[in-house]
């Protein structure tokens, strides 16, 4: 006897054997065994057909068996009785029919005198009668469940269950990739069958007996596109046929997100993908919106969406087609307010537009960057977004400065006349290749001028600089005229003023106080009245320095300001003056 193990956990295996044989004094003989038969449980000797016997050492003999010893004696068959056999394929005993249960009966889906898948025309075959010997049963003789089989010559069957795949099942091919077939046909004759191939791009071929001899059906396609591929298989017992589709599509390069890089909260977004090469097909899109780990997929190349929440959103796009997977981000910038002002470009830049995403970035950061050269607007505050296609046309988005408040009035935002006057000017203009020179205009000076507020998902304002309020021809023409009336007003006052207007007794306190200093306003008015009638003034380029000086953003004039007789330009200090008149 040997034991084996450890003696610890950290030890090696042990090896231990024992040997008894010192404690014995003699070999076994065969006088020392008895004869014992094996039998069931029931008491039948034959077990699986046979009958067999084997020794086993007396009680009391105490003796070593030694190495040559066998336990086995005889074995020999036994005549073969119901037991001995079960029911065969597609039959089962039933107690419920019969009375007697160890019947074995078809069951409702098999017919018991059908050919066999293997079976071909010139040879035959047996019917089960519904019984089959045990497997590794020897009995011998006795009941034969399986005499009455019946011989039947194999019939011409149809081909059915015909299929066709591919090797390696990829379904999605390169052009110029090898493609082998495979044809699988599960029932029916196969030697007397043909089989006609259509590969879907003209080729055409016929094989016979094509399952039997495996012969691969190899095949390249060289032009990308979706082919069907229809095979069928026909005898003069009927016939089958099997389709597949094949995708013939070359990797994806690159894929452009294009998508508004200004947008209003609770507002409609499209978001369209450019994917190259451009003839690509079945391709799908998943859109990952923000910090969303769900994205949402789509056919289309574009899709609407809105952003609920004011603030930077990212945008990802990941265009897949079977072979290859390309993605592209954008950040948009979301706002409760902000204003947008269509524009045009001279017709010449339509040659030179090749409307590739890069290109139009390039074009809008340009004139960005001149309009705040022009005007000294902050660059951060100003978005140029070229829209895709022909005639060449932009959009020019005014954001509101972080460090300015946010407000729905079009006054409090003075840097909308600047931009317009800019472009009215012809000022923003550009030379690209070539020398061409290219002019950016207004897409339409007689819009209206309005803010883009953002309330929900059906208040989508359009594109273009109009609302409510007026637009910026409007608005000039009327701020222009007022400033008319106002110097108009004020140059016939000091021309034609009387001595009860050159003293401050004449006017209640309510309406004339001093500033301080030592002089009020009408006398600092009249000091610089000559000087005034004598200097030229330019409007449109004192009305920048004030825009510049403002910072755009200037609601209140305050007291001090307006009676500081250094500061300012004469237009600024002829504004101050007929507002003073007009307040005190």
């Amino acid at each position: 006897m040997t034991v084996f193990g450890h003696i610890s956990y950290r030890s090696d295996w042990e090896l231990v054997k024992v040997d008894f044989r010192q404690s014995f004094s003699r070999q076994c003989t065969e006088e020392d065994y008895d004869p014992w038969t094996l039998t069931d449980l029931q008491g039948d000797k034959c077990i699986m057909g046979q009958e067999r016997s084997f020794r086993r050492r007396r009680e009391g003999a105490f003796c070593i068996k030694g190495k040559s010893y066998t336990s086995a004696l005889t074995s020999k068959p036994c005549g073969c009785t119901e037991r001995d056999f079960n029911c065969d394929y597609g039959f089962e005993r039933s107690q419920v029919l019969k009375a007697d249960g160890s019947q074995c009966f078809a069951d409702f889906w098999h017919d018991p005198d059908a050919a066999p898948d293997t079976c071909h025309l010139g040879q035959s075959y047996e019917s089960s009668t519904g019984y089959r010997k045990m497997i590794s049963n020897v009995c011998e003789g006795g009941v034969n469940k399986q005499q009455s089989a019946k011989q039947h010559a194999c019939p011409l069957l149809p081909p059915r269950g015909l299929q066709v795949g591919i090797k390696g099942q990829m379904l999605a091919v390169a052009p110029g990739d090898d493609i082998t077939f495979i044809v699988h046909q599960e029932q029916g004759d196969t030697s007397s069958t043909r089989y006609q191939v259509d590969l879907g791009d003209g080729v055409r071929t016929i094989y016979q007996n094509l399952t039997v001899t495996d012969e691969p059906i190899q095949h390249r396609y060289e032009a990308p596109g979706v082919y069907r591929v229809a095979v069928k298989a026909e005898n003069m017992a009927g016939h089958a046929s099997a389709t597949m589709y094949i995708q013939v599509i070359a990797p994806l390069q690159e894929v452009h997100l294009e998508v508004g890089p200004i947008a209003g909260r609770n507002q409609q977004v499209n978001l369209t993908a450019t994917v190259l090469p451009v003839e690509a097909n079945l391709t799908v899109f998943y859109w990952w919106i923000g910090d969303s780990l769900q994205p949402q997929l789509s056919l289309e190349s574009s899709i609407l969406t809105w952003f609920p929440e004011a603030g930077e959103v990212s945008v990802t796009v990941q265009a897949s087609n079977g072979r290859s997977m390309v993605q592209d981000s954008r950040s948009v910038r979301v706002y409760d307010i902000f204003q947008v002002i269509p524009l045009s470009f001279s017709p010449n830049l339509d040659g030179l537009n090749p409307n590739i995403p890069e290109w139009r970035e390039d074009i809008g950061q340009v004139v960005t960057k001149l309009l705040t050269k022009i005007t000294g607007i902050p660059e951060e505050s100003l978005v140029t977004m070229v829209k895709p296609g022909l005639p060449t046309t932009a959009n020019l988005y005014i954001v509101p400065l972080e460090s300015k408040p946010v407000t729905k009035s079009v006054f409090v935002d003075k840097r909308i006349p600047a931009i317009i006057q800019a472009f009215s000017d012809h000022n923003v203009s550009f030379v690209v290749r070539g020398g061409v020179k290219v002019l950016v205009m207004l897409a339409d000076p007689n819009a209206g001028l309005g803010l883009v507020a953002s309330e929900s998902p059906d208040t989508t304002t359009e594109n273009g600089y109009h609302g409510a309020a007026g637009g910026p021809g409007v608005w000039a023409l009327a701020i222009v005229l007022l400033i008319s009336l106002l110097a108009s007003g004020s140059f016939i006052l000091y021309k034609f003023k009387s001595p009860w207007l050159r003293t401050e007794d004449a006017y209640p306190p309510l309406f004339f106080r001093k500033l301080p200093g030592s002089r009020n306003v009408y006398a600092q008015m009249h000091n610089e009245k000559e000087q005034e009638m004598t200097s030229p003034v330019n409007h449109s380029e004192d009305t920048q320095h004030i825009i510049q000086g403002e910072e755009f953003i200037d609601d209140d004039l305050d007291a001090q300001t307006l009676g500081n007789a250094g500061g300012g330009s004469p237009a600024f200090r002829a504004l101050i003056r007929t507002t003073t008149n007009h307040c005190y």
